[in-house]
C-alpha cells in the first residue's frame, strides 16, 4: 500500500529551450474520464475508450502539456492510456505510487508535481482525489460507457480559452464556475451572455455612428 507518493518530484524540470513547453499544465485521471473499465466472463476486464478522447487529446497538446494522472497501478493503466493515444499527445503517466492515500482514497497531491500550480488543471470524476488542490480541479461526472456521451468534445472551448487568453492564474477562472454543477453548461451560458453584449454595443456603435453621418449631411455643404 503506498501512503506517501514514491518521490518528492513526480514530474522532470520544465522543457529548456529550444524545445517548446507549453505554459499550462493538464491532468487528466483516466478511469471514468477518458476510458470505462467493463468486465466479462469471457473477455474479462476491457477498457471502453470515452468519445471524442482523441481529438480531445489532439485539440490539446499544442496548448497543454498533457499528463495522465491515475489511481491505478502503472502495469495495468499503461496498455490503456498506449491504446487511447496512438499519437502520443500524453507526455507523462503517474499511477497509484505517486498518490497520496488519505481516508482510503487515492489522492493526487499537486505540491509534487514540480509545476507553477496558477498554470495547472487537474480533470478527475472523484472529488476526493482533488482534496489538495481543489481550487485546481474540474470535477466531471463519472463516465459510465455511454457511446452519445460528448463531454470532452463539449470541454475543450472552456480549455482553450484559457489557454489561448493567456490566464494568469487558472484557479481564478475556476472559482468562477466552481458553484456551478455542469462547469461546461455553465461556460457557455457565460460565453452565450458575452456574445449577446458585444452584439448589442457593436448595434449601438452602428446606430450612432449613422446618426452622426445624419447630422453631418444636415449641416455639411
Amino acid at each position: 500500500m503506498f501512503v506517501e507518493p514514491s518521490s518528492t518530484k513526480l514530474l522532470p524540470d520544465p522543457l529548456p529551450e529550444p524545445y517548446i513547453q507549453p505554459p499550462y499544465t493538464l491532468i487528466l485521471e483516466m478511469t471514468d474520464v477518458l476510458v470505462h473499465p467493463e468486465y466479462d466472463r469471457k473477455s474479462g476486464w476491457r477498457f471502453r475508450k470515452r468519445p471524442g478522447v482523441e481529438f480531445f487529446l489532439n485539440q490539446l497538446a499544442p496548448l497543454f502539456e498533457i499528463v495522465v494522472f491515475t489511481h491505478e497501478v502503472g502495469f495495468s493503466a499503461s496498455p490503456v492510456i498506449d491504446g487511447i493515444d496512438p499519437h502520443q499527445m500524453i507526455m507523462y503517466r503517474l499511477f497509484r505510487d505517486a498518490t497520496k492515500y488519505i481516508k482510503g482514497t487515492h489522492v493526487k497531491d499537486l505540491s509534487g508535481i514540480n509545476r507553477d500550480l496558477k498554470k495547472v488543471i487537474v480533470i478527475d470524476c472523484n472529488k476526493a482525489a482533488t482534496e489538495l488542490n481543489e481550487r485546481n480541479a474540474i470535477i466531471l461526472k463519472k463516465w459510465e460507457g455511454n457511446p452519445a456521451d460528448t463531454t470532452l468534445v463539449d470541454l475543450l472551448p472552456l480549455l482553450q480559452t484559457i489557454a489561448t487568453s493567456g490566464v494568469d492564474d487558472v484557479r481564478a477562472v475556476l472559482d468562477f464556475y466552481r458553484q456551478e454543477d455542469d462547469i461546461v453548461a455553465a461556460f457557455k451560458r457565460n460565453q452565450a451572455r458575452l456574445r449577446e453584449a458585444e452584439q448589442a454595443r457593436l448595434q449601438k456603435l452602428e446606430q450612432q455612428n449613422k446618426q452622426g453621418r445624419s447630422w453631418g449631411g444636415m449641416f455639411g455643404r
